[in-house]
Formats: C-alpha cells, structure tokens, sequence
C-alpha cells in the first residue's frame, strides 16, 4: 500500500500549443491511469500540472505527455520542479480545474491553436439521422472545429472565446465534464438545442432560419446565383463551378477578371475527378488545416473554364466546416469558394459589414450568430519536388508559431512589405505570422492590419518594444513602422528578407547562397531590385550577382502592362544590342503607335523609367514579346500564363543566354535570349515551344550563377525565395540543377516565397543582428 511517505509531488510547466488541443482531456486520463492525486488547468498561455504519487508514475507523466500528445499539440518545452508545502493529499483524485490568470503581452508568449477541419467522427456524426447533431452545421469536438477565429484570450476557455454567448444545454454540458467523452473541456461544443444558428438574408426582408435557411441558400446556388456564406475566418462567396454563366457573375461583380477562383469538392475521389493527385497531396487535402492544393487540372473535368482560364493548375480544397460538408452533400457538384471580398480587399468578418460590402455581389447572405474574433483567409499550398510549400499561410497554419533559429532577445514586430501582407510578432525563440492580409495599398486592408496585429498581441502576449521594417519609404507599412513609440526601429533590404526567411525557416544560420527573384523592391543602391543572387547570412549579405536592369516606363504602369516593361527592354536595356529593336519590329507595329513613340521618348530622356534588375519584369516583358499578355489584371498574371504555355514543352532547348562581369558583380545580360526569341517569333515558332525555352534558360542561367558564387566563397547551401519561385516549373528545374551540381538547394516550405514571408524573414535578420549586438 502507498504511504505518504513514498509519495512525491511535481509541479509541471507545458509550453507550447497545448490549448485549444485537448491537452487537458488527455493529461487528465494520463493521470488518472497511472493513479495520480491532482490536478491540470489552463494557466496564462501554458498548462500547468500539479500532481503526487509513486515517483515512476510521476516519472511515467513527463515522459508521456512528450511521446503521447493529442496530434495537434505542439510541446515546445516541460518545466518540472518537486512541490513542498502542501501536495496533493492520497485518495484525492485527479481532476481539471478552472483556469487562472488570463494571458496578457509582457507574460511571454502563448501559442494560439489553429482551427481545424471536421473530423472523421463529428463528420459521422453530421449524417447520421439517429444523433442528435444529425446536419447541424456547427458539430465539433476536442479534435476539431474552430479555434483561433473565436478566441479573445488565453487561456483558452469557453469565457475567453465567442462561445460564450451560447449557454450549453444539458446534454452539452454533460458532455463537456465526462471524461469518458471526446467533447470532455471542448470549448466549442455546441448542439441544436443549445449552439449557434443559420440565417439567410436574401434579397428582400424576409429571413429564414436553421434549416431553411440552408435549404434557401442551396436553392438559390443551384439556380446559378452567388451567395456569400459566413466561413471559419471571415465570408466566402460560393458559386457551382460548373456554371459558366453563375462564374462570369462572380468575376464581374468581385472585379477579378482572370485570376483563378479556388473550388471546393467533397472527397479525394472527387478531386482526382479534376486533377491529378499524387499522394504527398492527397494526405495534404485531407490535413486538419484543409488549405487550397494546387493540383495539375484535368482537361476532360466539369468544372467551368472561366474557374481558372488559361492555367493549367486547378486550386481545390475538401469541405472546412460541417456547413460546407452540408452543402456539397445536398448540391452533389463542386463549388467555387472565395474570398468575400471585392479584389484587393480584405476578407469581410463581420456580419453588418458583410450586408454592406457584400451586397452588390451576392444574391443572399447565409450567415450565423458565433462572431469571427480574428480574420483569417483560406491558406494555399502546393507539393514542389515531394516537399508542401505554401503560397499563402492563413487558416489552419498560423498564428501557429514558426522557430527563429537564433532568438530574438527583445521582443518584436516585423510589420512585412507592401503586397501579400503580413506581420510577424517574435519573442525568444517563437515568430507568430498572423493571417494573409492581402496589399496594403488602400485604408481598408490598413484598418485589417492593425486590427489583427492588436488581437494577436494581446492573444499571443507580446508587446513588441523594436519594430523591424522594409527600407522603401513609400510601403505603408513602412510608414506604419516610423509612427510606433518603439524603443527601436531595424530596416531589412527587401531580397535578403526574402533569402533570410528560406534560410531561417530550415534553420540555417552560417553563410549560404541566396537567390531572390521577384517583382521589385528598393535596393541599397536606389534602383529596383529583383534578380539578385546574395552571399549572406542572416545578419547581413554581400550582392554579388544580379540581372541586367532595364527602364519601368512608367513605373507601376509598366507593371500593369507588361508591354510597356518589353518596350523597355527593348529601348533602354542596360546593355544594349542594336538587333534586338530590330527583330522586335512584329511586336511594335501590332502595338499603338502613340504608345511606342511616348515610352521612346521616356526611355530616352529618363523620364519616369525607374531602372530594375527583376526577373519578374522580364518574365512580363517575355510574355509581351509572345503575345502572351500585353496587359496584366493582377500581379504575376503575365508569368503565370507564360509559365503554362511552357508547361506543354517539356523538352524545349535553352535559348542563348551570356554572363558578364560589371562594376564587380557577375551580370545576367538578356540581350542574346531576346533576340533569339524575337528572331524565332519572326521565323513562325510558335510561342509554347519559346515560352518553354525561356523557362530552361532562366533556370540554367540561375544554376550558373550559383554555382560560380558557391565555388568562389566555398558555400553550398543555396536558398531559392522571392516571389517568381512561385512558378513551378523554374523552380523544379533549378533545383534539380542545383542538386547535379551537388549544391544543396531549399525552398520555401512553412512561409511563401513571396511578399507573405517577408515579415519572417525580418523577423529572423532583426533578431540574429540584436543577438550579435
């Protein structure tokens, strides 16, 4: 028999995503089974233990809730220390306590769990007409169901969360305090009788609710309307994918006339009927975070052309919630589910706003009463070379924290660039990415900004006292950053954010190669940068290799009308070939004469011809030259329609292509691939087989470059960011490069490659410089 003195009593500290997870459940039964007095609660932004017994049972504790863990937490770190005073007495049990003290900024940081796709056993649950949850749209449990859109603080509880306005009813409370239960401490938790409900506003006065309202919303679908239905993170605008006519209506009213639309299918089985699935991608749609997979699309597949026109990838993600479980079960066809929002704006959360913002491009509003606490947009995803990447990290990835390999002493905010927004709040060793924001160039995605950044703070615990920033002036965010009553300002070059978080993120603190291909940002030299290759660390970097730069007549107008960037190519590349302008006679007499004869004169005077070294203007310039696009609606649009022209020429040779060396830099000069483009264009080739070409090239002139760079400086470690390593197939093929090189390249995984990762990569750079004093 156990004597009192044979009993030991520990006091255990969990640090890390251990709310919101079913932590609590999970230690209480740990505990329980190995016949431990006690208790576990949920204490600021951590769960705290005390418990007494044999001390190879309390041994057995710490060493399991290591190893045995719910799947979604994440234990960053185990604090124990022996209890004196007053132990649990013998006999007394185990149970679950109330939670102490809420988390504030200055308590250190508190990691905020994801929200969830429906599980396996909630989804069972939501189409068995003999359960009580039997189509209610709001089933959840420990394992599933939102998360971070409803909470208000930690310690996460049902009082700290948007719950709390819903009363639990009998049977949820039941639930709730049997720990026998898998809804045992499930904040969410939530029945007809007792949970949130539906509503549909449809064009008149009239609203339905619960089940009609369902039923109105799916009517109005089925009919080739466009309804904006209330999502985990803010609204979504849901039409059938395979309504050409119901997808024209979503493009005209959302203002997005290209730019591909993600669709939303029940299963695997019906993804493979759109696209090709391979496994990595597969296991990555049924993940808990549900993101958007990019997949390559099948021609023969019923969805609308207009859903994704003239790419050949498709964005599909399987159902998020029950909701959308419910209507792609009742409709039986794919949906486009989107943003809810006009392009270029924020997602709209709220639902007075969503009356208001949404109303000339829906036919009806399905909304619900749990408030969204925290905007959160639909995450993107791809497999490059077996390894997921993300290409937006929002719903179901953050606030979820992403290491710092060299931790950041004070804490701080990175407040990111200009373009795909986001922030990064940091403190020792985590980095918290809030949500995709989207461009921060108008006063509504500023208002979304901040707003996200003061809940996040405070959610989170972190009151940053050094803010780090881009250097260009004009960024928002910039100016933002110059406004804060902080103790510090860091500004971090646009490209080596871009490097520094690739590199960061695989843990890389040592010198390595970095490549940053994008569109544009300032360079210490006052131009435009965006084809750079780095040797750089994360405190600083030495520019040794660059595109050649060229004039933006215009400025942002040549990034809207990529014919304006080939006219500038073509009339002030920085080191010229008289054949090129020549060869180039088909493109100009089929452009307008005025415009040709205005940006020679720009060009030639310097007037508002910005110089840039990017190699995402010249894929723009590239695809002018094909006829691929004179005009871009959004950002990349040029690239990405160059990209799948090519996708169809796997074999294409290498155009022509020169290094040379200038002012001590090793210099792509394009002058010889234009040419020889411009000639076969001349010569009748068609323009897939060119577009395939210019993608080798690019891929065999980065490969040159970083292996020149890496045999000078004796480096290996080569990493790939920026916003033009998006595209998939110049990706693949440098890697693959780089690899028979024997470099070793990386990629982004965790952040995007694009303007999304900045704020990481500041974040990484800011504190890797405070560390080094």
């Amino acid at each position: 028999m156990q004597t009192v003195a044979t009993r030991v009593a520990y006091r255990i500290e969990v640090h890390g995503t251990v709310q919101g997870v079913g932590f609590r459940p999970f230690l209480f039964r740990l505990a329980r089974g190995l016949g431990l007095d006690g208790w576990v609660r949920n204490d600021g932004g951590v769960v705290v233990v005390e418990a007494a017994g044999p001390a190879e049972a309390l041994h057995a504790l710490v060493a399991r809730l290591r190893t045995e863990a719910p799947v979604q937490a994440r234990v960053a770190d185990v604090r124990v220390r022996e209890l004196h005073g007053r132990p649990p007495a013998p006999g007394t049990g185990f149970r679950v306590t109330r939670s102490n003290r809420p988390h504030t900024p200055g308590a250190g940081p508190g990691r905020i769990p994801p929200d969830l796709g429906t599980c396996d056993r909630c989804l069972a649950e939501l189409f068995d007409p003999g359960d009580r949850r039997y189509r209610y749209p709001f089933v959840n449990c420990t394992d599933c169901g939102p998360r971070a859109t409803i909470v208000d603080a930690l310690p996460y509880d049902r009082a700290r969360t948007s719950m709390r306005d819903f009363q639990m009813c009998a049977g949820c409370a039941g639930e709730y305090a049997d720990p026998a239960d898998r809804r045992f401490h499930a904040e969410p938790i939530a029945c007809p009788a007792c949970g949130p409900r539906l509503a549909w506003h449809g064009t008149g006065d009239a609203v339905a609710r619960g089940d009609d309202a369902l039923a109105a919303a799916e009517h109005r679908i089925g009919r080739g309307g466009v309804v904006a239905l209330k999502g985990l993170g803010g609204y979504q605008l849901v039409c059938d994918a395979t309504d050409g006519a119901a997808v024209a209506r979503l493009r005209e009213r959302k203002h997005r006339p290209a730019k591909p639309f993600a669709v939303m299918v029940d299963s695997v089985a019906a993804a493979r009927r759109l696209a090709r699935v391979g496994e990595v991608e597969a296991v990555l749609l049924c993940s808990p975070a549900r993101p958007v997979v990019l997949l390559t699309r099948r021609t023969d597949g019923p969805v609308a052309r207009a859903v994704a026109p003239g790419v050949p990838r498709l964005g599909l993600f399987l159902p998020t919630t029950p909701l959308h479980h419910l209507l792609l079960a009742d409709l039986a066809r794919p949906l486009v589910v989107t943003s809810g929002n006009v392009s270029d704006e924020p997602i709209v959360a709220d639902d007075a706003e969503a009356r208001r913002r949404l109303a000339g491009i829906a036919d009806g509003l399905l909304s619900h009463d749990r408030a969204i606490r925290s905007r959160y947009d639909d995450s993107v995803a791809r497999v490059v070379a077996g390894r997921v990447s993300l290409l937006r990290r929002a719903r179901g990835y953050a606030p979820e924290p992403i290491a710092l390999p060299v931790p950041a002493p004070r804490p701080l905010l990175a407040v990111g660039a200009q373009l795909k927004h986001t922030f990064t709040l940091a403190d020792g060793g985590n980095a918290f990415v809030g949500p995709h924001t989207g461009d921060l160039e108008q006063q509504a995605t500023m208002e979304a900004f901040t707003a996200n950044l003061a809940r996040l703070s405070r959610v989170a615990g972190v009151a940053p006292d050094v803010v780090v920033h881009d250097p260009h002036p004009g960024y928002l965010s910039t100016q933002y950053a110059a406004a804060l009553p902080v103790g510090r300002r860091i500004a971090v070059q646009h490209h080596h954010a871009h490097v520094a978080s690739c590199a960061a993120e695989h843990g890389v603190t040592g010198r390595f190669v970095g490549v940053a291909y994008d569109g544009l940002g300032l360079g210490d030299d006052g131009t435009l940068w965006g084809g750079e290759v780095f040797v750089a660390d994360l405190v600083s970097y030495r520019r040794v290799a660059r595109f050649a730069r060229a004039p933006l007549p215009g400025g942002g107008a040549a990034v809207r009308r990529p014919a304006r960037m080939a006219l500038g190519y073509l009339f002030g590349g920085e080191l010229p070939d008289e054949r090129v302008p020549r060869a180039a006679d088909p493109f100009l007499r089929r452009l307008p004469e005025r415009e040709v004869a205005t940006v020679r004169r720009m060009v030639a005077r310097g007037v508002n011809c910005p110089l840039a070294s990017s190699a995402g203007r010249l894929f723009d310039a590239v695809a002018a030259l094909l006829g691929v696009r004179d005009d871009a609606t959004y950002e990349g649009e040029a690239a990405v329609a160059l990209e799948a022209l090519a996708a169809g020429f796997p074999a294409a040779p290498e155009l022509p292509w020169r290094l040379t060396r200038r002012d001590g830099l090793l210099v792509y000069d394009p002058a010889p691939t234009l040419l020889a483009l411009l000639e076969a264009v001349r010569d009748g080739v068609g323009a897939g087989p060119l577009a395939a070409g210019f993608h080798a090239t690019i891929a065999a002139v980065t490969v040159a470059l970083c292996t020149d760079v890496a045999a000078r400086y004796g480096l290996r470690t080569v990493c790939l960011s920026g916003g033009v390593m998006q595209n998939q197939l110049l990706v693949e093929a440098v890697v693959g490069g780089l690899s028979g090189a024997g470099l070793e390249p990386l990629v982004n995984e965790l952040v995007p490659s694009n303007d999304g990762g900045i704020s990481y990569g500041q974040a990484a750079v800011a504190a890797a410089r405070m560390r080094g004093g």
